[in-house]
């Protein structure tokens, strides 16, 4: 089968299908595979985009540095918000490789992004590097004035089961200063820190 006919099966309404052709472009992948992908990011299909995402973070470490690129540098929001996905993608498929440096950094910088699709897709993305994002994270909930950002963070440590979290999130919970919302979620993530570390240690 080609690889246009291939990409043309990500478009299919069926899930298997599509997941049938994700494998094949793994398998056959080649130097534009990755470009190619990329560009189907800002695609107004959304079954498309959304198998590109998928398939993206399959390809291994390869794909963080273009994403990055992506993340920070496309105009389009959708494609921003898309590669932060991505991101996430990788790290949820290949938890046992080290996620680069330059993936962690371009997901901080975007933590910044004026859209909110943007920043909470990179906040949440940072949320399944594990313990290489905890430094991240604390540093942007503690210099951000964006309560919204502020919440998106505070989950996104819970999912870290990093034991650090639970004195970050004990000091947000309890701080007075702190906006009722962002404290109000520290008091729940701290719950859901104490579920995924036991987990962890299961």
């Amino acid at each position: 089968m080609t690889t246009d006919a291939l990409f043309d099966k990500l478009k299919h309404p069926n899930p298997h299908i599509r997941d049938r052709a994700m494998v094949e472009i793994v398998e056959t992948r080649d130097e534009n595979t990755i470009s190619r992908l990329i560009g189907i990011l800002d695609d107004d299909d959304v079954v498309y985009r959304r198998a590109a995402v998928k398939l993206l973070g399959l390809l291994e470490m390869d794909v963080v540095s273009p994403l990055v690129d992506a993340l920070l540098h496309s105009e389009n929001v959708t494609v921003r918000g898309s590669a932060a996905k991505a991101l996430a993608q990788v790290a949820i498929n290949y938890p046992d490789q080290p996620f680069p440096e330059v993936g962690l950094q371009g997901l901080k910088t975007a933590i910044n992004d004026p859209n909110p699709v943007v920043h909470i897709a990179s906040v949440m993305a940072l949320g399944q590097m594990g313990s290489p994002a905890f430094d991240i994270l604390v540093e942007s909930l503690t210099t951000t004035d964006n309560v919204a950002v502020q919440v998106v963070i505070v989950n996104a440590l819970a999912s870290l089961g990093d034991p650090r979290c639970t004195e970050i999130l004990t000091t947000f919970a309890n701080d007075e200063s702190v906006d009722s919302y962002v404290r109000e979620s520290a008091v729940s993530a701290l719950a859901r820190l104490d579920l995924v570390m036991k987990n962890q240690r299961k």
